[in-house]
């Protein structure tokens, strides 16, 4: 196997934060003699720091934080690593080492090739110089020649859109012409390793859509690695070829994106899960439990994957006429899927008690994103209305596969498929209304 284009042993990264407040000195009770000595205190701890060129730090007290803990990982020529996390993960001080921006604390790196790096809109660009000179300039920083950067600014041009504004200031540039400009010279001046903040999120969908097929063709045609940072799941389900989590600066999975996003989504999450509060003493028909049961635990599923739906109807007499409908809706309110129970294709609560009622799909492939359930139970046809709720089992679809996510909608559609309706065995199932 060929050597690692990055490698990466024990990596870590610290930073001193000074706090004050009351019991330091800041309550309306201290003398000026306890002052004058707090302040003594620390102009000599600082003094000591800048001879020892340790970092200077305001405040009273000093606290250690560990951006990044021992992290260790290997990635190969290209190959894409995606590095997902929640916010103050240490993504972005990870990628800040690796763009030499930032020194660490303590660990090895080892870099085979030029990197180029996106962190911020604008990087590496001067605002007071035109969008042209800004070309040569951030080339010549990614250490390509004059000659080179020629060969590629007409191609650099054109994906950036900005022909028309290439003599004005960069200064002048709305965000998304800073961004499409920065992105642009970084993906054609031919780095051997290409980093990318979650910078995109500025573009428009088409931008951002453009990016990342340029990003896969980087890597699959060219063979060049890329690491890229993104909150936007199926972005990175798409372009990545392995995955890596992170979670307080250490690493938790560097495994298949699949795992990776699994890992990332059942972190926090709670099941697919809703139970009725109320009472026994609630006599109308009601839903006393509601559950989703998802490929993956904790409310995750797996786009294309099979999906059941379980509901417990709780009725202290027969229901004549009984009918239970429910909706998928998606983060808007959209209802992307309506399923009835129907009377009187549908027969159920025919006698008092608990009736579980089962849907099946097969093969359900809803678009990657966050869905909900609205459930009604009423007696048909024009009958009486029982309950109505809305926005409960909250659930998750993801997908891991290779496919281009960026070119799917992920607002409103959903593609239909049949599903089957069963009535299960309520006794088997254990109603809490705690």
């Amino acid at each position: 196997m060929s050597h690692p284009v990055i490698s990466v042993e024990n990596l870590s990264k610290c930073y001193l934060i000074g706090h004050r407040g009351r019991g330091n000195g800041y309550d309306s009770h201290t003398d000026l003699r306890e002052v004058l000595k707090r302040e003594v205190r620390n102009a000599t701890r600082k003094a000591l720091d800048f001879l020892r060129g340790q970092q200077i730090v305001q405040g009273d007290s000093i606290e250690e934080y560990w951006a990044l803990k021992d992290v260790s990982f290997e990635v190969h020529q290209g190959e894409v690593l995606g590095i997902i996390g929640r916010n103050g993960a240490g993504k972005s001080t990870l990628l800040k080492i690796l763009s030499r921006i930032t020194e660490p604390t303590s660990g090895r790196i080892m870099l085979r090739g030029r990197v180029a790096s996106l962190l911020e809109v604008g990087t590496g660009f001067h605002p007071e110089l035109s969008g042209r000179e800004n070309i040569f300039l951030n080339g010549a920083v990614l250490g390509m020649s004059r000659g080179e950067i020629r060969k590629k600014f007409d191609e650099i041009v054109a994906f950036a859109e900005v022909e028309q504004f290439l003599d004005t200031p960069v200064k002048r540039y709305s965000s998304g012409m800073y961004v499409r400009l920065a992105f642009a010279v970084a993906a054609h001046l031919e780095p051997e390793i290409l980093v990318v903040d979650e910078v995109l999120a500025v573009g428009d969908a088409e931008f951002q859509k453009k990016c990342l097929g340029k990003m896969d063709e980087v890597s699959r045609r060219e063979g060049r690695t890329v690491l890229f940072v993104s909150h936007n799941m199926s972005a990175v389900a798409g372009l990545a070829h392995r995955a890596m989590l992170l979670d307080r600066g250490s690493v938790v999975i560097d495994s298949s994106v699949s795992d990776a996003l699994s890992a990332y989504f059942s972190k926090d999450t709670k099941p697919a899960l809703y139970i009725s509060p109320y009472d026994e003493q609630h006599h109308a028909p009601y839903l006393a439990r509601a559950e989703v049961l998802t490929s993956d635990p904790n409310g995750v599923q797996r786009f294309g994957e099979p999906l059941q739906f379980r509901f417990w109807l709780r009725h202290d007499r027969p229901l004549a006429h009984g009918c239970f409908s429910f909706q998928v809706i998606n983060q808007f309110g959209q209802a992307i899927i309506h399923a009835f129970a129907y009377h009187p294709e549908f027969v159920f609560g025919g006698r008092p008690g608990t009736s579980l009622l089962i849907c099946h799909f097969p093969r359900l492939r809803l678009n990657v994103g966050e869905f909900y359930l609205r459930t009604e139970l009423l007696e048909a046809p024009g009958g009486e209305f029982y309950e109505g709720l809305d926005s409960i089992c909250r659930f998750e679809v993801i997908r891991s596969d290779r496919q281009k996510l960026w070119g799917w909608r992920v607002d409103t559609c959903a593609y239909h498929e049949d599903f089957s309706w069963e009535v299960g065995n309520a006794e088997s199932a254990l109603v809490s209304h705690e």
